[in-house]
C-alpha cells in the first residue's frame, strides 16, 4: 500500500520536482549562449552576427524540447487521479481538454520544426507539407475546441452559479466573450491588410514561438491564487510574431498560445470564462503587432503595441472576474476586486515591453524578425 502511494505521489508531482531543475538547467544554457556571444564580439567581431544566429537557432531548439518536456511532466500530474480528485476535477477532462490540446500543440510543434528545416533546406516538399500542415492543425484546432466546450457544458455546476453572493451572470459572460471575439476579429480585419496565408516560414515562426512563450511562461515570478502570473517576458515571443506578421496571424496564434495556458495553469469554472481568461485574453497578444507598419520608431511601435494589447488582454480577464468570480471579492466590490486582481497583466507586460525594447535597439535583430523594417529603421532607431 505505502510503496503504491508512493509511485502515485511521485507520478503526480513529477512536474514540482522537475520544474526547478529544468528553470537552472535554462539559465545556465541562457547565461552560456550570452557570454560565449560577448567573448566573440571582443575577439572575433567579424564573426559575431553569425555567431549570434547560430546560437538563437540553438536556443529556440532547445526551448522547444524545454517546453514539450515540461507539458508533458505537467500533463503527467494533471492526468493522475489523486491530483484531479484534490482540486474537485472530473477525470472527464483528460479526453476532453488534455489529451486533444496536447495533441493538436504537439502536432503543431511537430510540423513547425519540420518546415523550418525544409525551409532552410530550399526543399520542393515544402510547400506540399506547408499545405498539409494548415489541414491538419485546422481539423485539430476546431475538433480541440467542440470537445473544450462539449466538456464544460457537461461539467456546469449549477450550484456555484446561483449561489448568493457569487455575482454570477453567464449571460453576461457569453455576450461579452462574444463581443471581444467579433470586436478582436474586426479591428484585425480593418487594419492588417496583408493576406492570411500560411506558407512554411509562417508556419515554423508561429510553432516556434508558442513553444518559446509556453517554455518562458514556466519561470514565474509569482501565481496568484484563482489563476494569473507574472513570468519572465513568457508573451514576448507571440507579441514579437504579431510585429512581424501582422494582428491577423498574431490573433490565430497568441489564441493557440492561450489554450496551451489553459493546459499549465487552469483555472475554469465556466465555458465563457474559459474563453475569457484564456483564449480570447492572450488572442489580445496579436495587437502587438498593430502599429508595426506605422512611421514611428521601431521601439516605440513595439512598446505601443504591447501596452495596447496587455490593456486588452487586461480587459478580457477584468470583465470574466467581475461577472465570474464575483464570490472571491467578499465585502468588496466586484469590480474593484477583479481590476486590482487582475492588475497583475500590466506588471507581466512591462517586463515584455523592457526586454523587446532591448532587443530591437539591435538592428539585426530588427532585420531578423522583419527584414523590411532593417533598412527603414535608421532614422527611428535614434529616436
Amino acid at each position: 500500500m505505502f510503496s503504491l502511494l508512493t509511485e502515485e505521489v511521485a507520478s503526480a508531482y513529477l512536474f514540482d520536482a522537475l520544474l526547478p531543475v529544468a528553470k537552472w538547467v535554462a539559465i545556465v544554457a541562457l547565461v552560456t549562449a550570452v557570454s560565449a556571444s560577448v567573448i566573440v564580439f571582443f575577439v572575433k567581431r567579424p564573426l559575431f552576427i553569425t555567431f549570434v544566429k547560430n546560437c538563437a537557432f540553438a536556443l529556440t531548439i532547445f526551448a522547444a524540447a524545454f517546453g514539450a518536456t515540461l507539458l508533458i511532466a505537467a500533463i503527467s500530474k494533471q492526468y493522475d487521479a489523486a491530483y484531479l480528485a484534490e482540486n474537485y476535477v472530473d477525470t472527464d477532462i483528460i479526453y476532453y481538454v488534455f489529451i486533444p490540446s496536447t495533441v493538436t500543440l504537439v502536432t503543431l510543434l511537430a510540423f513547425a520544426v519540420a518546415l523550418f528545416v525544409l525551409a532552410k533546406r530550399r526543399s520542393p516538399l515544402t510547400g506540399a507539407v506547408a499545405k498539409i500542415c494548415v489541414a491538419v492543425i485546422g481539423t485539430f484546432f476546431v475538433a480541440t475546441l467542440i470537445l473544450i466546450a462539449v466538456y464544460y457544458f457537461k461539467h456546469i455546476d449549477g450550484s456555484f452559479y446561483t449561489a448568493e453572493g457569487t455575482n454570477f451572470n453567464q449571460l453576461v459572460l457569453y455576450l461579452g466573450a462574444i463581443l471581444l471575439i467579433a470586436a478582436e476579429i474586426s479591428v484585425a480585419v480593418l487594419t492588417d491588410k496583408t493576406p492570411f496565408t500560411f506558407d512554411a516560414k509562417v508556419i515554423a515562426r508561429a510553432g516556434i514561438c508558442v513553444a518559446l512563450s509556453f517554455a518562458l511562461s514556466f519561470v514565474t515570478i509569482f501565481r496568484l491564487p484563482q489563476g494569473g502570473m507574472v513570468t519572465l517576458a513568457s508573451a514576448l515571443p507571440v507579441m514579437l510574431f504579431a510585429y512581424a506578421e501582422g494582428p491577423k496571424k498574431g490573433l490565430l496564434v497568441g489564441l493557440v498560445y492561450g489554450l496551451l495556458h489553459s493546459i499549465q495553469d487552469p483555472f475554469i469554472i465556466h465555458p465563457a470564462q474559459f474563453l475569457l481568461d484564456y483564449p480570447i485574453a492572450l488572442s489580445m497578444l496579436g495587437f502587438a503587432g498593430l502599429f508595426a507598419k506605422t512611421k514611428l520608431p521601431v521601439r516605440l511601435k513595439f512598446a505601443l503595441g504591447a501596452v495596447l494589447s496587455g490593456t486588452l488582454r487586461f480587459i478580457s480577464h477584468v470583465l470574466s472576474g467581475i461577472f465570474a468570480f464575483g464570490a472571491y471579492a467578499g465585502d468588496a466590490d466586484p469590480v474593484l476586486y477583479s481590476l486590482g486582481y487582475n492588475s497583475f497583466v500590466f506588471v507581466d507586460i512591462a517586463i515584455v515591453v523592457v526586454v523587446g525594447v532591448i532587443m530591437l535597439s539591435s538592428k539585426s535583430f530588427v532585420t531578423l524578425i522583419k527584414g523590411q523594417d532593417g533598412p527603414q529603421t535608421d532614422s527611428g532607431d535614434n529616436a
